[in-house]
């Protein structure tokens, strides 16, 4: 059955035309998939569907995002990166052209969001707590660490002794407000062009007027990242903060002011 895919010309310059003319039969694509932006469930028989090639030195791996979530294109990663996908999940359904190995992206970690607002420097500022449910290692890699902060610290994000200035602003990053709802994190691609999303909510996120004034005042939020365990799901803005400092102390703590997108 013909699914409702994109594919884009540079998706079907690696994969060729006849891979990529199976993709629109419905031959070799899936009809349910998990978005590889989102990760929440798509269908390709049902609603549009981007074809997300991810390419490294020597192998390539076949993903699908709803169309809203990202547009068709090649991405350029790791051989690592590629390869831990492969041992991870096993490649499926057939070889695309050229012999290379086709799979899915590995499951990320789910990624909790708290929204609140921090006293920095004499000021509230909007703020943004991101903390994973579960260690996250190095893509491609085996065992037991977490990597959270170390790939956050690459990204250009600050570690954070105590929460004494706001930090520096990490270009190309941003934060999407739309409607007064938090939509998601956005980073720059990989492959240039518009940013892509490094988080994004399942339902948009409810902000309070507060944070929305606020974050329109400086056009900008203030994102912090700690490894699971480090903050927890605290009720209050007070405890948020304290929260915040405890990890900050112990050198558990990373942060970035990120430019305001939407309103």
């Amino acid at each position: 059955m013909p699914r409702m895919l994109d594919v884009s010309d540079a998706v079907r310059a690696e994969i060729g035309d006849e891979e990529a003319d199976r993709l629109l039969a419905g031959e070799n694509a899936p009809g349910s998939y998990d978005c590889t932006s989102c990760r929440t469930p798509g269908d390709s028989e049902q609603e549009r569907t981007s074809t997300v090639l991810f390419v490294g030195d020597e192998t390539a791996v076949l993903a699908f995002a709803h169309a809203s979530c990202l547009p068709s294109q090649v991405v350029q990663v790791t051989e690592e990166q590629l390869q831990g996908a492969v041992r991870s999940i096993g490649a499926v359904g057939g070889d695309p052209a050229g012999g290379e190995p086709r799979t899915s992206v590995p499951e990320q970690a789910v990624l909790g969001v708290t929204s609140g607002l921090v006293l920095v420097d004499g000021e509230l500022h909007p703020a943004l707590v991101v903390e994973p449910t579960s260690p996250i290692v190095r893509p491609g890699t085996t065992g037991t660490g977490d990597d959270f902060l170390p790939l956050l610290i690459e990204q250009g994000f600050m570690p954070v002794a105590e929460l004494a200035s706001v930090p520096p602003v990490l270009h190309g990053w941003s934060v999407l407000l739309a409607v007064g709802q938090l939509h998601a994190v956005l980073q720059p691609s990989a492959v240039g062009g518009q940013p892509v999303a490094w988080w994004q909510a399942h339902q948009p996120l409810q902000v309070t007027d507060s944070w929305r004034a606020a974050a329109n005042k400086h056009q900008q939020v203030l994102m912090f990242a700690a490894p699971v365990g480090s903050i927890g799901r605290q009720p209050r803005e007070d405890l948020l903060r304290d929260a915040l400092d405890k990890a900050a102390a112990v050198g558990r703590l990373v942060a970035a002011a990120l430019p305001l997108a939407g309103t």
